[in-house]
């Protein structure tokens, strides 16, 4: 099992926390492949941790939906399987489009200008095929949003989704940037619909962001 030994580790987090944030990295980014073997004792080494946490973060990433544990037998990174792309990204198109639109008449303009900014480090991140810092980035776009929207309940069920989502997003980042450009187009539609305070043209911008997405990866998986 191919696991990289210069990655960077984050800081002032528990070994539990370390090893969940890692893992979940290297399923999302396919260092780790769908359908692989899992050996916790390879992980634990590979991490530079004991198996105790390597175990705790397997059975959160299980509740997750990125592996699936027999216990007593084997654990395997989960299939991206393309009929789950249908069950996924529908609602969550409707519950961002919502979050765009409870957020045009309230979001203030600190907060436009860090998604403007935000916006340009993503297309840098996509230029110089950073993908994974491109993929955060955008999380944190629409993270700005969600905050914005005010609305704890449409938060929750978007960060719920996000966790199922997030290796069909960086699929799709690793296309050709004809493809990918779309994206920043789209977010400058949503921040010049909430410059000019009109929130259905937030709303439609933001669900075509996500509509595409969904399409463009059908056609590819």
């Amino acid at each position: 099992m191919p696991v990289p030994k210069d990655y960077l580790a984050p800081h002032r987090i528990s070994a539990k926390e370390r090893a969940l944030s890692q893992l979940q990295r290297w399923i999302i980014d396919g260092t780790l492949q769908p359908g692989e073997k899992l050996n916790d004792m390879e992980l634990a080494e590979a991490l530079g941790l004991s198996r105790t946490p390597i175990r705790e973060a397997l059975q959160l990433l299980e509740v997750q939906g990125f592996v699936e544990m027999q216990p007593g037998k084997i654990t395997r990174v989960t299939l991206i399987e393309k009929e789950d792309i249908l069950k996924i990204y529908p609602p969550l198109a409707t519950l961002q489009s919502l979050a765009a639109e409870l957020a045009t008449p309230v979001i203030d303009k600190t907060q436009i200008q860090s998604l403007r900014e935000l916006n340009q480090q993503f297309g840098e991140m996509i230029q110089k095929q950073q993908l994974f810092k491109a993929m955060e980035l955008d999380e944190q776009f629409h993270d700005i949003i969600l905050d914005a929207a005010n609305n704890p309940y449409i938060t929750s069920f978007c960060t719920t989704l996000q966790m199922h989502i997030r290796r069909f997003k960086y699929v799709l980042l690793q296309q050709p940037l004809s493809t990918t450009i779309h994206s920043l187009e789209e977010h400058e539609a949503m921040i010049s619909a909430f410059e000019s305070r009109n929130p259905e043209q937030a709303a439609e911008a933001m669900r075509m962001n996500w509509v595409r997405a969904m399409n463009e990866l059908g056609r590819l998986i």
